[in-house]
Parts: structure tokens; sequence; C-alpha cells
């Protein structure tokens, strides 16, 4: 999708200049890396002056700080795994925390493959975006998911084994199958199911790992 299509350049209001102009600066940042995009090809792909990108960002850095916080955290596509657990949560039901959050990242990569693809650019480039997603980001979903299977944990639901464990183990269920369908496999020739059926699947294999057995399951 071209992001200047509809749009009146010379008309176009401040916040959807700004907006405009992320969008544009993801694409070509996904698609070319970091290294290989300048502010003046972002500006010709927007259509504006390189000033005008400058207007909107002072800096590189600003529009990458942008970047983040509007696709990861704020934005209107943003991804809230506390939000989508709290129910779960609430109830004490695992099943439902653990697919909730699986659900959620499928379908978030699932209709945003550029943003994934900027942050592997990101990270092979070693560039500061990566960084900076790691630490408002994946950090905290390493805090609370694994703070929520240490409480399970003193309440006798799960095995003892460090969450930072389980949540790699999750984590890498999740974001191994995204990976394929939006970059390796995107025939999904190799596997071939729904977002749903995948959320279900992984959270099995997980909890049969995690859950503890049962004291009524005593052997004979």
């Amino acid at each position: 999708m071209n992001p200047n299509d509809g749009v009146s350049g010379a008309r176009m209001a401040g916040e959807e200049r700004r907006l405009q102009i992320l969008a544009v600066a993801v694409s070509l940042f996904s698609n070319r890396g970091f290294r290989g995009t300048t502010t003046k090809e972002i500006a010709q792909a927007a259509g504006v002056s390189e000033a005008m990108v400058f207007r909107h960002f002072a800096t590189k850095e600003e529009l990458y700080a942008a970047i983040l916080d509007h696709k990861a955290c704020r934005g209107g596509e943003s991804f809230e795994p506390e939000k989508m657990a709290a129910e779960g949560i609430n109830r004490k039901d695992d099943r439902a925390v653990f697919e909730a959050l699986a659900l959620g990242a499928l379908t978030h990569h699932e209709h945003d493959p550029d943003f994934q693809r900027l942050l592997l650019h990101s990270a092979l480039e070693k560039h500061e975006l990566a960084q900076m997603f790691f630490d408002q980001f994946v950090r905290r979903v390493y805090e609370f998911l694994g703070g929520y299977i240490r409480q399970r944990q003193r309440e006798g639901a799960f095995i003892d084994i460090d969450p930072a464990i389980v949540v790699r183990c999750f984590i890498g269920m999740v974001m191994h199958h995204s990976l394929n369908n939006n970059l390796w496999d995107p025939s999904r020739r190799l596997l071939n199911i729904s977002n749903e059926d995948a959320a279900r699947h992984f959270t099995d294999i997980l909890l049969k790992g995690i859950t503890a057995p049962s004291p009524n399951s005593t052997k004979d």
C-alpha cells in the first residue's frame, strides 16, 4: 500500500503528515535496513521535502523513537500483553493466559510484517532501535509473564523451574512460527494452520511441560 494514496500532500494536517512519514520510514527501513536508507529517500517516498521530515523529527534518532512508540507501545496496532492476558490472570486460567498471548502476538505480526522485518534489521545492524525495543518491550514481557509464572509456582500449579526459561520457550515457539510464516515460508508449505490452532497447540506443549502433577495422581 502506498502511504501517499489519496493524500493531498500540500493540505495534509500536521499529525497526518507525521504518521505518513512514519509509515514510509518503516516501509523503507524494513526493506533496505537503516544503513541503506537516508532521510532524503524517506522524504522522496513521502512526497515531501527533507526539511519537512526534519520539521516533524529533528533527528534520525527521534524518528526511530517515534516508530517504536507508535508501532510497539501506544500506536493503533499496539501489542499489549498485560491487557490481553488480564482476564485469564484474574481467573488463574493458565490456558487462557498463554493462548491469549500467543494468538495476540501471531495476529499482530501477521498484520504488521514490516515491523517484524524492521526489528530484525535493527538487531543485525546493531542499531539502537533494537536495544530500545528490548528495554521497552521484551524486558517488560519477561518481567510480566515471569511474575505470573512465579505466582503460579508458589500456588503449586507449575513445577519449580526458572520462569525465564519458561518465557523463553514460549516466546521461542511463537516467534519461530511467526518468522516462518512472514519471512521464510509465506506459502506455509511446512505447516499451514490458523493462528488460533497454533496458539492452542503451543499452549498445550508448554503447559504439559510445566504443569505440576496433581496430588491425586500418584503411581500405584
